[in-house]
C-alpha cells in the first residue's frame, strides 16, 4: 500500500537560507503547486492525505473543499509552519474541522519536530506521523526507531518511509535528487520489507522556486515545477502498473489496527 501525503503550508523555506519572500508570495506558490498535485490525483484517480496550516487552509478554502470533496484526508500541520505552541495541536484540529466540516484525526509536525505525546492525545488525534526513522544531521537522530506503526501511550505513531538498508529518507529531497529508478527500486524494497510506503511531499514542489532572491542550494529545487509534476506522475504509473495500491493514512491505519487485533 502507498501511501501518499503532502504538506500544505506556507512557502517559508528561503528564509531558512536568509532568503526573501513575502507572505502573499509563500502562499501564491504553494497554491499553485496543490492545484497541480490535485490534478495528478483526479488524472490517476488515487486518494492521499493532506497535512494543512490553518494558516494555508484559510486562505485557500475553496482548494481544501475540492481536495475534501474528491476523497482525500485532510489534517493538522498545526498552525503557522514556522511558529509552533503546544496549544495549537488542539487549536488547528478544531479550527479545521469548523471550517471544513471535516473530522481530523492525523497530525503532522512542521519539519518533523518532536512534541509531547500527551499533548497530541490530549489534543485528540488518532495518529502522529511526525517521525521519520533515520538520522538527520541538525535535524533529528531516529535511527533507532521502529520503521512500523507502533503506539506511542494513546497515539499510533506513523512513521515516513525509509530504505531497508541504511535507513535512506525516502522523502521528498531524495525523490528529487535521486535518478527515478534508483527511487522506485528502494521503495520497492521498503514496500516488500513493511507492507507500505509513507512518503510526503509539499506543494511548492510542483511549482517555481528556482528564483535566485530566495536563495536555495540546489538541492532543494532540483527536479521541481514541472519536472516533478512528470516525474510524480511516472511514479504513480509505475506504482499502478506493479499493482500497488494507494490509501489515505486514516484509512490505512485503522485498517492496519484491525489486521493487528487478530
Amino acid at each position: 500500500m502507498i501511501l501518499l501525503s503532502f504538506d500544505i503550508e506556507e512557502f517559508d523555506m528561503p528564509l531558512e537560507y536568509n532568503g526573501e519572500i513575502p507572505f502573499a508570495e509563500q502562499l501564491a506558490i504553494s497554491r499553485k503547486g496543490l492545484q497541480n498535485i490535485l490534478k495528478i490525483l483526479k488524472e490517476n484517480k488515487i486518494k492521499a492525505t493532506f497535512f494543512s496550516t490553518v494558516v494555508f487552509a484559510e486562505t485557500n478554502q475553496d482548494l481544501v473543499k475540492q481536495l475534501l470533496s474528491e476523497g482525500h484526508e485532510l489534517a493538522s500541520h498545526t498552525w503557522f509552519h514556522s511558529d509552533f505552541e503546544e496549544k495549537h495541536l488542539l487549536e488547528s484540529r478544531l479550527e479545521l474541522e469548523k471550517l471544513f466540516d471535516t473530522k481530523v484525526v492525523g497530525l503532522r509536525m512542521p519539519r518533523m519536530s518532536p512534541v509531547s505525546e500527551d499533548a497530541v492525545s490530549e489534543a485528540g488525534y488518532f495518529y502522529n506521523s511526525s517521525i521519520n526513522p533515520t538520522y538527520l544531521p541538525g535535524r533529528y537522530n531516529n535511527f533507532n526507531v521502529s520503521r512500523k506503526p507502533f503506539w506511542q501511550k494513546k497515539v499510533l505513531q506513523f512513521p515516513a518511509s525509509v530504505s531497508t538498508i541504511f535507513r535512506v529518507p525516502l522523502f521528498w529531497l531524495s525523490f528529487h535528487n535521486f535518478p527515478l529508478w534508483i527511487y522506485k527500486f528502494l521503495s520497492k524494497l521498503s514496500l516488500d520489507s513493511t507492507g507500505f510506503l509513507n512518503i510526503y511531499f509539499h506543494p511548492w514542489e510542483f511549482a517555481d522556486i528556482s528564483n535566485p532572491k530566495y536563495k536555495l542550494p540546489a538541492f532543494t529545487f532540483k527536479n521541481t515545477n514541472a519536472a516533478m509534476v512528470n516525474r510524480f506522475d511516472d511514479f504513480i504509473k509505475w506504482a499502478k502498473k506493479n499493482n500497488y495500491q494507494f490509501s489515505t493514512t486514516k484509512d490505512f491505519l485503522e485498517n492496519w489496527i484491525q489486521k493487528n487485533k487478530n
